[in-house]
């Protein structure tokens, strides 16, 4: 019974997706703004159709890939739990809750943090790179945000990427987008569990040759986005 309904829920997102209107006018940055800077201790909401904007996002990380097609399951499972490391052979450690300007050390470099809301549902890597002069081809990011839920839900972490990504939900493994794949609305969906209160969503990216991008939200039992959650930095 469990497999019908995740085959028929798939089946369905398409159609709710087009039922809650085109994407494409919030997908592109107005006059090239695609991320505006987030005040410190400030409120946020997902936006209409439940699309979380407010990230803190890490400079890209050196990945040398000439091609998208070697990100399987077992490679990204490999390469963000044990490759991706320190020269000290120890494992990459994110901050829980990344402050603007904050740094974390990979591999000798120094990355910064930004802590950012996008203009639009779909996040914008590759313009978030190219905007401040950083490596755009071969690269990883790293995408953390809160989620504060005024009760516990059970309900679908719904993503699209490109290229491929990895999901946690309160350092949990939730859903993992393999392949060489587009960002498409709800290419991806897994049940999830939100506990009451802080839920934190971490993220990696991973992209060779081409565009960077991700969005993310999260949906009810019926398809419908969750808007009542609130997204801060701590």
């Amino acid at each position: 019974m469990k497999n019908v309904f995740s085959t028929l829920f798939a089946l369905l997102l398409p159609v709710l997706a087009a039922a809650q209107g085109s994407w494409s006018s919030s997908s592109a940055g107005e006059n090239n703004v695609y991320f505006t800077q987030v005040q410190k201790n400030t409120e946020a909401k997902p936006d209409a159709n439940g699309f979380i904007r407010r990230w803190a996002l890490l400079e890209p990380v050196n990945w040398p890939n000439r091609s998208n097609t070697v990100f399987t399951d077992s490679y990204l499972r490999e390469t963000f739990s044990t490759k991706l490391l320190s020269k000290k052979k120890q494992p990459l450690v994110l901050p829980v809750s990344p402050k603007e300007g904050e740094t974390t050390v990979v591999n000798d470099a120094k990355l910064k943090w930004h802590l950012l809301e996008s203009t639009g549902y779909n996040i914008q890597l590759y313009r978030f790179a190219t905007q401040r002069n950083l490596q755009k081809y071969g690269i990883i990011f790293a995408a953390i945000t809160h989620v504060y839920a005024d009760e516990e839900m059970d309900v679908r972490l719904s993503v699209g990427s490109n290229s491929a990504s990895m999901w946690w939900i309160n350092g949990t493994e939730a859903l993992i987008l393999s392949g060489d794949r587009r960002m498409v609305v709800d290419d991806a969906s897994a049940p999830v569990h939100l506990k009451k209160g802080d839920n934190q969503i971490t993220g990696y990216v991973i992209n060779g040759p081409g565009m960077s991008n991700f969005c993310l939200r999260f949906l009810d039992k019926t398809g419908k986005p969750v808007t009542s959650l609130i997204v801060r930095n701590q």
